[in-house]
């Protein structure tokens, strides 16, 4: 079993109002030490969801009309509830407390939306054992104003269970002793629905102790398998997984600082460190990086995550703290970094294999070492890039299987797979410039079908003094519309034309590519000619 930590923070909504409460409308912030209440429309007007201290001593109960509750507590204060924000808020608490643990996940409304649950199986001997973190996580929910109940247990339902009803407000269940401690607490501990709950309260059942020992049909015939399966969540017969709040790292590293450091140059420098630990897992499982993300935590509470993507696998420390480094700098541009942070987590969260070679001595066959050093060294380019210009930013032609040349090649974003691709060698292909679109130009040939001899095009003449071809491409007509048809005695061919590529020559070396559209006589009485290209 593993070991899991539950936090419930009671009156959460009150506290996370309080500590981003704003200027209401009649110019007074509400006073957290009279009578204050958050209501939600219901049936019959607003009803009380949430309440402070003052509020529950005036004799206010959740689910009171507002009406009510104003009756029982002078100058009751009354804003009104965003679960929206109460729900982003926690889940910015959970991604702050991975601090501790790598699995972080938030409640949800079975659970209360009012606490989270961490994983720390193999993470508390960091802290010194599980009652060390434990005062450590209290301390910290403590100085944020976010006083918590927190209990450890081998399953998330009995974490959750003694978090509510345990008698101290911090609990440590060694694993195997759950039955006993369950049969002890209230119906409540089972996370059941109120109408279940109810019913069980008629039948006599009040404990937990009281289902333990009695026979399970009965249970599965009258109520639905809710019951039974919370009963076996919570002593560890069933399974129940947890939604981390982020996806969990494949390799993960962090540093606790003993003072907060609020310099760019100080967290990149702690980063490579992060990293080189890093490098030595991920030689040994022979893979690479391929995303990573920086988490930095506040002394605030605030965490600040910087996701990096590689486009090949890297276990290259110089090339990810450049990387890091053009991140940062980006963010600096934009905020700064508060007070400081006392805790950095550098994670990869994606790796793929990236088998080892050897470095200090050429073994490879011919050829072979350059082209991995100069696939690596495209990569490094293509990563530069994306971190500077946005990762959408950064695209490279590729070839389409089609003849007709303005559509043969198409941009597409860099990744791994384009990357092999990638040329390692310059090549010359026809042309060096392909025009956006063929300009049309006056050409001056000895034959109808003949190469041609002169061409003007803007505004220039020029003599050919050579000319290579022709090369004949024909019109695409399964892409045609309508549909191809053999062009009818005396009529012109609907759709595109067949083209007639030249390479020609004039006399100071300047190389152009033409094409001439139209088959003389057979698609068309009067061919027309383009200017397509340049080569030199």
């Amino acid at each position: 079993m593993s070991r899991i930590v539950s936090v419930w923070l009671p009156r959460w909504p009150i506290y996370r109002f309080l500590a981003a409460q704003t200027i209401s409308s009649a110019g007074k912030p509400v006073d957290p030490e009279r009578p204050f209440v958050l209501a939600i429309p219901a049936t019959g007007g607003l009803r009380i969801a949430a309440m402070n201290e003052a509020a529950e001593i005036a004799g206010i109960v959740i689910g009171d009309p507002v009406a009510d509750a104003r009756a029982k507590a002078d100058s009751l204060q009354v804003r009104a509830a965003d679960s929206s924000a109460d729900d982003a808020a926690l889940r910015r608490l959970a991604l702050w407390a991975t601090r501790y643990t790598s699995t972080a996940s938030p409640w949800n409304e079975a659970n209360g939306a009012d606490g989270f649950f961490l994983d720390i199986e193999g993470a508390a001997h960091l802290f010194g054992g599980e009652e060390s973190l434990l005062a450590d996580l209290a301390g910290r929910l403590d100085r944020f104003g976010l006083p918590a109940r927190l209990a450890v247990a081998a399953t998330p339902g009995m974490a959750w269970a003694l978090s509510h009803f345990a008698a101290a407000p911090r609990s440590i269940l060694p694993s195997g002793d759950e039955a006993a401690a369950l049969s002890a607490m209230p119906i409540e501990a089972l996370r059941l629905a109120p109408d279940t709950r109810a019913l069980l309260r008629r039948l006599g059942f009040k404990s937990v102790g009281a289902l333990l020992d009695k026979p399970r049909a009965p249970f599965a015939a009258r109520f639905s398998d809710k019951l039974l399966r919370r009963l076996d969540q919570a002593l560890g017969r069933s399974d129940e997984p947890l939604i981390p709040v982020t996806a969990p790292p494949v390799y993960h590293s962090l540093n606790y600082l003993l003072e907060p450091i609020a310099s760019q140059q100080a967290i990149l420098a702690r980063a490579c460190r992060l990293m080189r630990n890093l490098v030595h897992v991920l030689a040994r499982d022979e893979v690479g990086a391929r995303a990573l993300k920086l988490s930095l935590y506040g002394i605030d509470g605030a965490v600040e995550t910087i996701d990096i993507g590689l486009t090949s696998p890297t276990r290259s420390v110089p090339h990810v703290a450049r990387l890091i480094e053009l991140k940062l700098d980006a963010f600096a541009a934009t905020q700064d970094f508060g007070f400081g942070f006392e805790a950095i987590g550098l994670a990869v969260t994606r790796a793929e294999p990236m088998p080892g070679r050897q470095n200090e001595l050429n073994v490879a066959p011919e050829g072979s070492q350059s082209f991995q050093d100069d696939a690596e060294r495209h990569a490094v380019l293509i990563d530069t890039l994306q971190q500077r210009l946005g990762p959408d930013r950064v695209r490279q032609f590729e070839a389409v299987p089609r003849h007709i040349p303005e559509h043969a090649e198409t941009l597409i974003a860099i990744n791994d797979e384009t990357l092999q691709n990638w040329p390692l060698k310059e090549q010359q292909t026809p042309p060096l410039l392909l025009l956006p679109k063929a300009e049309p130009t006056e050409v001056t040939a000895l034959i109808p079908e003949g190469p041609p001899r002169r061409f003007r095009w803007r505004g220039v003449t020029y003599d050919i003094t050579g000319a290579q071809g022709p090369e004949r491409i024909a019109d695409e007509w399964w892409h045609a519309l309508p549909p191809y048809s053999p062009p009818q005695a005396g009529e012109e061919k609907g759709g595109g034309l067949t083209r007639d590529y030249y390479l020609v020559e004039d006399g100071e070396g300047h190389r152009f590519w033409l094409y001439r559209e139209g088959l003389y006589g057979r698609e068309t009485a009067a061919p027309r000619w383009f200017v397509h290209g340049l080569f030199a």
